[in-house]
């Protein structure tokens, strides 16, 4: 029993020292690719930077390359429906998603503004509190505070456009996008103008 002990023993630590053998290191995110391929591919929606281009789009300065990396591949899988995107992200290699994801990550993101002060302060409340008779949880308490998000897990928020927030949550209630459970269970609870005036606080946070 324990020369077979023994012997197992061996096994595993031999299959282990094999394993981590072939386990190779993330490749280190090239910037000066990510800003090629920023420019040659992306600039058009995003501009060359991620910065604030068209209210429509996101911007992409400074959002969590793990965030962003993950969106692309989702785009890349069919798993985040977007026909242009979908498009675009589909030759993208693992290494591409990575570059870009990182160059637009290494950018700091200039700050907005709020455009509907009377819808402000509903903004702020739920934003910092939630709305507790539908059971709706306070974005601060994913996104953070001041919208910076948590890096690998929620992106960042301050300072987006609020009509690509508005049109991401009014997705997420719909449906038509479904690569976030906890999103879709939030925004299915909101109505228009809740969605509308935690966008446009959410544009001003910073």
């Amino acid at each position: 029993m324990k020369t077979a002990a023994l012997l197992l023993s061996s096994l595993v630590l031999i299959s282990g020292a094999a394993l981590a053998a072939d386990a190779k290191p993330a490749a280190k995110p090239d910037l000066a690719k990510g800003q090629t391929l920023s420019t040659q591919v992306c600039a058009a929606c995003h501009t060359a930077d991620g910065s604030r281009g068209l209210p429509a789009n996101p911007i992409l300065q400074g959002q969590h390359p793990d965030y962003l990396a993950k969106q692309l591949h989702e785009f890349k899988e069919g798993k985040r429906k977007n026909a242009v995107m979908n498009a675009m992200a589909a030759p993208l290699s693992d290494d591409d998603i990575r570059n870009v994801a990182a160059f637009y990550a290494s950018k700091q993101a200039k700050p907005g503004a709020a455009k509907d002060k009377d819808l402000v302060k509903l903004g702020e409340r739920i934003y910092r509190g939630g709305i507790a008779d539908r059971q709706i949880p306070a974005c601060a308490g994913c996104h953070s505070p001041n919208g910076a998000g948590i890096p690998s897990q929620y992106p960042r928020l301050g300072g987006q456009h609020s009509d690509y927030t508005e049109a991401q949550l009014t997705a997420f209630r719909s449906g038509a996008r479904a690569n976030s459970s906890p999103m879709m269970g939030v925004a299915a609870k909101m109505n228009d103008r809740e969605i509308k005036a935690v966008s446009d606080y959410i544009a001003g946070l910073r």
